[in-house]
């Protein structure tokens, strides 16, 4: 009888990776980089105070509140891989003191082994205020890098304690206003950096279907008093590109480009 390779047995195997192909087109066009990130240049612009904390190599707890979609996670993730920090995610909708508990006893041993560990806690004004006084001893004594994510104003939802340890930074919505040409090039040169990576192996990656994605988008980044170039009106113009785009898409993970030529 073969003896184990260790007192629990053999280990089990991996699990198979996931094909890219078969991840969200979302998530596959996050960014991977805090350059890649189009927007919030408050906090990640040159003069961004975020950017200020990276170049000191203090990153100090935050507290990010803006409204959905504008790139909380994405920017406590590159955050963390920027500062050198592991990164644990929990979501207060789903954990519980037992979690935190867990998550901080982790943090304990990281940091004796000389690890940093950065925290991220989703819709953090769900905990209530005994819970949300569960993080500040570590936080204090710099066991974790707290990054609570909310949609709340945090002077209501997140208790004093726990705020006067964080900065609070805002994060702004992206909104369609007429645009100078820098923006236009930089959002291009975002897509030209992520799109390949994003449709890596799904056979649609030619100079002519990019060429037709940059296009569609340029008519609806650039109005002109309010209006598009055509002199459409932006919304309905944005809502067919939209639509255009979403029909690629469903092509896309059949391998069908044909006809996709730039109009």
């Amino acid at each position: 009888m073969p003896e184990p390779d260790d007192l629990f047995g053999a280990p089990e195997p991996a699990a198979p990776p996931t094909p890219d192909t078969n991840r969200p087109l979302a998530d596959r066009l996050r960014p991977t980089t805090l350059a890649d990130v189009v927007g919030q240049d408050h906090l990640l612009g040159a003069d961004g105070a975020l950017t200020r904390m990276l170049e000191r190599g203090s990153l100090a707890s935050l507290i990010l509140w803006g409204p959905p979609g504008v790139g909380k996670t994405t920017i406590a993730r590159l955050l963390a891989a920027q500062a050198k920090l592991a990164f644990v995610q929990l979501s207060a909708v789903f954990s519980g003191v037992a979690d935190l508990k867990r998550a901080f006893d982790d943090a304990t041993r990281r940091r004796r082994l000389g690890q940093g560990t950065l925290l991220f806690v989703d819709e953090i004004h769900r905990f209530n205020r005994a819970q949300q006084d569960g993080f500040l001893p570590v936080v204090e004594n710099g066991t974790v890098t707290l990054i609570g994510a909310t949609t709340e104003n945090p002077s209501f939802a997140l208790n004093g304690a726990l705020l006067s340890r964080c900065q609070v930074m805002v994060l702004r919505r992206q909104v369609a206003r007429p645009q100078p040409d820098w923006a236009h090039r930089a959002v291009l040169a975002a897509l030209a950096r992520l799109l390949p990576t994003a449709l890596r192996g799904s056979r649609l990656v030619t100079p002519g279907t990019l060429l037709a994605w940059h296009r569609r988008l340029v008519a609806c980044w650039s109005p002109v008093n309010g209006r598009t170039r055509d002199g459409r009106d932006g919304r309905r113009r944005a809502r067919r590109s939209a639509t255009w785009c979403c029909g690629w898409q469903g092509r896309i993970r059949h391998g069908d480009t044909a006809g996709c030529t730039a109009s």
